[in-house]
Formats: C-alpha cells, sequence, structure tokens
C-alpha cells in the first residue's frame, strides 16, 4: 500500500451508495502533512511537462491543487460553482454533476486566468464518472489550454471515468484506485506499480 492508501484503509469509511468518507483528513478537515506528500507525488509525476498552471473544481480539489502548485511553483485556478458579483469580464462556462450531491452546477472560470499559452495540470479528490473532469477539459478546450496530466487523489475504479479519460488519451494519475467498496467488507484497493 502506499501513503495515501495506508491513510484510507485508516481513516476512510464506506458508506451506502459507493460513498466514501474521507472528510477528516482530505476534504473537511485537513492533514497538510498528506497533502503535501500528494502534491509532491503529483509534482514527481509531472515535473517534465511544462505545467504552467493547477486547474481545479472548487471547492474540495483547491486544497490539493495549492499544495500541488507549490511544488511547480505556478499559480492555481478554480473553477467556481457559483456566479458571484465579484467575477467579472468575460468567462468559460461549462456543467458538471457533483456524484456527491447528485446535482448539476455551471462552473465559471475568468477567461483572464487560463489561455492558449497554458500547459494545465488537472488535479481533484475524487474521480468516479468523470464529470467534474469534463467540466474542466470543456473549459481548456474553450481556453485553447493543453491538457498535460490529470492528478487524483481518489479513483473509485469500479465507475468508468478513469478508464473513459485513459481512453481518450488522458495522462490519469490516481494515487489510490478503490476496485471495490463495501460496507461490511471494506475496501480493495487495485494494485499499482
Amino acid at each position: 500500500m502506499n501513503f495515501l492508501e495506508e491513510r484510507i484503509a485508516r481513516d476512510g469509511q464506506v458508506r451506502a451508495g459507493n460513498i466514501l468518507k474521507v472528510d477528516s483528513f482530505l476534504n473537511h478537515q485537513l492533514d497538510v502533512d498528506l497533502l503535501d506528500k500528494i502534491g509532491q507525488a503529483f509534482y514527481d509525476k509531472y515535473k517534465d511537462k511544462g505545467i504552467n498552471k493547477v486547474l481545479t473544481v472548487e471547492a474540495s480539489g483547491i486544497a490539493i491543487a495549492c499544495m500541488t502548485a507549490r511544488y511547480f511553483g505556478v499559480p492555481v485556478v478554480f473553477a467556481k460553482k457559483a456566479k458571484s458579483r465579484n467575477l467579472d469580464g468575460d468567462l468559460y462556462t461549462s456543467v458538471v454533476h457533483s456524484f456527491t450531491y447528485d446535482k448539476d452546477y455551471n462552473v465559471t472560470l475568468a477567461k483572464k486566468f487560463l489561455s492558449s499559452n497554458d500547459k494545465v495540470l488537472l488535479v481533484d479528490d475524487f474521480l468516479a464518472v468523470g464529470k467534474a473532469m469534463n467540466g474542466l477539459i470543456d473549459i481548456c478546450n474553450q481556453a485553447g489550454a493543453k491538457v498535460e496530466g490529470i492528478g487524483i487523489a481518489i479513483e473509485k475504479g469500479f465507475q468508468d471515468g478513469g478508464k473513459r479519460l485513459r481512453g481518450e488519451g488522458y495522462d490519469v494519475t490516481s494515487l489510490a484506485i478503490v476496485d471495490a467498496m463495501d460496507e461490511e467488507k471494506g475496501l480493495t484497493f487495485r494494485k499499482q506499480n
């Protein structure tokens, strides 16, 4: 097991409906040492790709994006789920579906923060069916930005998001891939190199 799989096995909780609660360390209360290891792992994988922006969707991906961007020495940009009064100018917009909330969101990103000059690393805490990644890829396509990689903390390997993205040619790195979850039997992780 790697460092993230060990932490999930120790502190994660499997709930009905294919929900994996990792809120005690990853997406509600944050273990910054763990997040730092995640950021370094993504840097080690993509350091030779010319990354100049790290992009995520608010809110759970922001902490991972910040720790990752720190290693690259580049800015974090995040797509907002709600249009606020302080968003001005032209915007990129896409629709994403949240598995956790079972809700569609329009996500927006100010055009001034992403362009055809950008080489982007997309990051998020979870990858299930890939709707958030689809939205971020759509925004990158609108901007003409190049997606150099996708870094995911936890992939639900029994859902098709990761397989589909890899099949489309994206370089997806998931630090922990859960192949099976059961409230009684616990978690089964996919063996990775």
